[in-house]
């Protein structure tokens, strides 16, 4: 199914449910990945090919979403968190004045965002086990502009 046919259906879902489902990113072998948006007034698509392609260093995704904030800055705030503890947090600034690291830095409220390209997480090895990644992109006014918490199971054998 196409990312803009899962955005339709994401959208539709919104009027049917009070919680967002739980979204699978992908399921192979030894390692699975969901996510759930934690934005209680927005879900949103997202999608990569397969499981595999996220344990080597850059893989390619494609995220989409109608915007309800605009993003003249954006940026992302993300907790690693075993055993509902949170372990390990990261934050970056993805858009400010005159240096925007993404395309879609300036959108507006109500504009369509999608994304299709790499993505590098930094690191060598995605950590075995079974742990929630929250992420949570907030623009200029600290407002959410998207969150999902990520579910990790992974059981690879490096």
């Amino acid at each position: 199914m196409k990312t803009s046919n899962v955005l339709i259906l994401v959208l539709l879902y919104m009027d049917a449910s009070t919680a967002w489902p739980t979204h699978t990113v992908c399921k192979e072998d030894n390692l699975e990945i969901h996510y759930k948006s934690c934005d209680p007034q927005q879900d949103f698509a997202f999608s990569i090919d397969r499981c595999s392609d996220v344990t080597t260093h850059t893989f390619n995704i494609r995220a989409a979403m109608v915007l309800r904030h605009s993003i003249k800055e954006l940026y992302l705030k993300t907790d690693l968190i075993i055993n509902g503890k949170t372990v390990l947090t990261y934050s970056e600034a993805l858009c400010e004045p005159g240096h925007s690291k993404l395309v879609f830095c300036g959108k507006k409220k109500g504009e369509h965002l999608y994304y299709e390209g790499p993505v590098t997480l930094g690191i060598k090895e995605i950590p075995q086990g079974d742990y929630t990644i929250a992420a949570r992109l907030t623009n200029e006014d600290h407002v959410t502009v998207a969150c999902a918490d990520f579910t990790v199971k992974n059981y690879l054998d490096y």
